[in-house]
């Protein structure tokens, strides 16, 4: 029933069956359940998001952007060429999304307020950017309300609270929605976190699945939905309420370039023969050995390439804690060419290398004060003589006077001896 209900669609989008399955093979990789196929997710999909079914419920989607570039829709729904991952969104009961949404204003606020309403605790809500909590929740806004004033929307009773209270479960689409990300970059000053953090500063409980990265990868993020299809429950989490499958092993695990880095081959500067060679880019800033995250596997654009691929270093966009935003991942991470990161000492931040040359020539300095202060002082004068020759040679009848030390292999010391 594939090929006459789904694969139409798919092929009048510009998709062909080969390509649909093979991105469904993706997905199937990247939920990593066991024995599960490419024509299984493909049957979940047909069976349970396409639109127009007569039978089945469809899985309402709230999608809420707040503080954003709106790469993370952009990563998802391309204008050009359309993928499947596109085309499985607009299958999906996408019921508000201000990017992609046809209405605007106060109907498209009554389309989330009336998903919420009737959904039954039903809806998977997808947050897109960072909470913005400054000014007293009006640093983002949305709508009109009763009075025609703005709707601040990160405020605990607001609209980004009530979604998150009736969810079946809130997904964290990108890095800036799982820790605040550039957002929430130092010194902060519009208040943004990742949505865990406000839901728990809040006190709610509903169920949290973070997919960082910067943007989020549209694999992962179907990924995630399909298994909620396929099994009523959210994938297994780590610690940091990120699916195991894709963030349990680090990019350095799988990187194409780790052969180069076991012998010690590396790039030292753009554009020189080292890394034409495809040497392994740690020294300019590569940040695969601390980045749990399963790019090789899944791949971008299209399952193209990905970062490495392209020649460009890991900068590290899926190392996100989503318990705090006082130093996330951009700042760790950043500068994203350099080896060595900024460290910060309270509302100071610093460049280690240029600190370190600094502690070096006070020590320099001080030293040469302090050696100064005993030639003032006549401390130098006197005390005990400079042995003029060692003792060794002493013993042997080979003193030498102001003369390096001549040496002798151990075999003729030991016969002397």
């Amino acid at each position: 029933s594939m090929a006459d209900t789904l694969c139409e669609p798919l092929a009048s989008r510009g998709v062909t069956r080969r390509s649909f399955l093979a991105f469904c093979g993706t997905v199937a990789a990247a939920i990593g359940i066991e024995g599960i196929t490419e024509v299984e997710v493909a049957q979940a999909i047909e069976e349970k998001l396409l639109i127009g079914k007569a039978e089945g419920a469809l899985l309402p989607v709230i999608w809420m952007e707040l503080g954003s570039c709106t790469g993370c829709t952009e990563s998802l729904a391309q204008a050009d060429d359309p993928d499947p991952a596109t085309i499985i969104m607009e299958y999906i009961s996408l019921n508000y999304t201000e990017t992609l949404g046809a209405g605007a204003g106060y109907s498209l606020e009554e389309a989330r307020e009336e998903t919420i309403k009737h959904a039954d605790g039903k809806y998977v809500l997808v947050i897109e950017g960072a909470v913005m909590t400054a000014c007293d929740g009006y640093a983002l806004t949305v709508g009109d309300g009763p009075d025609h004033k703005p709707i601040p929307v990160c405020t605990p009773d607001g609209p980004l609270a009530e979604a998150c209270k009736h969810a079946a479960a809130v997904i964290a689409a990108g890095s800036c929605a799982v820790d605040g990300g550039f957002v929430a970059a130092y010194p902060n000053p519009m208040g943004a976190c990742g949505i865990q953090k406000f839901m728990k500063d809040n006190g709610i409980d509903t169920p949290v699945v973070n997919v960082p990265s910067c943007p989020v990868n549209p694999a992962r993020l179907v990924a995630v939905i399909v298994e909620f299809i396929l099994t009523g429950k959210l994938p297994a989490l780590n610690g940091f309420n990120m699916p195991s499958a894709f963030y349990n092993q680090t990019i350095h695990d799988n990187c194409p370039r780790r052969g180069h880095f076991e012998n010690g081959e590396f790039v030292y500067k753009f554009g020189t023969k080292e890394e034409s060679m495809g040497y392994c880019l740690y020294p300019v800033g590569c940040k695969g050995p601390q980045t749990k995250s399963n790019c090789a596997q899944v791949r971008w654009n299209r399952r193209v390439s990905w970062c490495i691929d392209s020649g460009s270093p890991c900068i590290g966009c899926s190392c996100s804690d989503p318990t705090t935003t006082t130093y996330n991942w951009y700042d760790s991470n950043t500068p994203f060419l350099g080896r060595i990161k900024r460290v910060r000492l309270g509302s100071l931040r610093f460049d280690v290398t240029p600190v370190a040359l600094g502690i070096t020539g006070l020590m320099a300095a001080a030293l040469v004060v302090h050696g100064m202060g005993f030639k003032i002082t006549g401390r130098t004068d006197g005390g005990a003589p400079f042995e003029k020759a060692k003792e060794w040679e002493i013993k042997h009848g080979k003193v030498v006077v102001d003369e390096p030390a001549k040496t002798e292999s151990a075999t003729e010391s030991a016969k002397e001896e």
